[in-house]
Formats: C-alpha cells, structure tokens, sequence
C-alpha cells in the first residue's frame, strides 16, 4: 500500500473511534435526543428522590416515555416537587402511579409510571398524587441493623 493510503485509512479509523465515544458519552450522560415536538408537563410530590437528577428517563413498561426537566424542594409541603415533561402520544389515567425506581442494583434512578383504570387522563399541569419514594440503601442497612440489634437484647 502507498503511504497516503495507509494515512487516510488511519485517520478514517481515528474520526470513528472519536465518533463512537462521544455517541457513548452522550448515551453514559442521558444527553441523547429527547425533544419531542408536543409535550405535556406532569409533576409528583416525593418524601425521598434519592439520586435523581435532571433529564432522568420516565419510563413506563420499560419504554421512554418522558424525561424529568425540574426538581425543587417545596418549602409548604418539606419534600421534593418534580416536574417531567411527557411525550404528547403518551396519555395516563389520573390514577397513575410514580415511582422511583433503580436501574440494575446500584445504576441511575428514572420515574417508573404504573397505570391505572380511570378513564379520566392527565393533561397538561396535572400532578400525581400517588407517589413512592426511593428506596435509599443507607437507610435499609440501618433498619436491619437496628432490628438485629433489638433481637439481640430481647434473647437476654
């Protein structure tokens, strides 16, 4: 092979090396595409939100169906008020319920959505009233503890 050959195909193989980390790195950072063109924004108030972040996946049934775009605290209510935006072809019951549930053991945490039976569907500026919060492992060790050490002193 001629030199500039060698050389175009050593650089076409760099550009796609590069390209394929920043395709990894956007997917790692939920950076990926998610704009829908017509949304609806729900929120829910939740006691613990854990590790959740902005841009976190909504996720029903396993299928993207919305991101989270605002996290505050609610100074009334003293817990986390979070607001999704959710794709427009994807309309719940008002008896939905939001949890915030965990990728894998200890991967990202996402808004996991469980219909229910009502009829009547969210719109627009709607909240969830059913909620549950994260589960946060620190707080699952210190029960168990606790309880092994209570068992303890009842066996004297």
């Amino acid at each position: 092979m001629q030199r500039t050959t060698m050389d175009l195909w050593v650089g076409l193989f760099v550009v796609m090396g590069i390209a394929a980390l920043m395709i990894l790195s956007l997917k790692v950072g939920n950076l990926n595409v998610y704009n829908p063109s017509h949304s609806y924004v729900l929120s829910g108030n939740f006691e613990n939100i854990g590790g959740l972040k902005v841009r976190a996946p909504v996720k029903s049934a396993g299928v993207v169906v919305g991101r989270v775009t605002d996290i505050q605290f609610s100074t009334q209510t003293y817990d986390a008020v979070v607001t999704m935006s959710m794709d427009s072809r994807f309309l719940f019951p008002k008896d939905t319920f939001a949890s915030i549930l965990t990728s894998g053991l200890l991967g990202e945490q996402y808004i996991g959505l469980a219909a229910g039976g009502d009829e009547v569907k969210l719109k627009d500026g709607d909240k969830i009233m059913k909620t549950n919060s994260a589960m946060v492992l620190e707080e699952l060790i210190g029960r168990f503890l606790f309880n092994k050490a209570s068992e303890d002193d009842s066996s004297l």
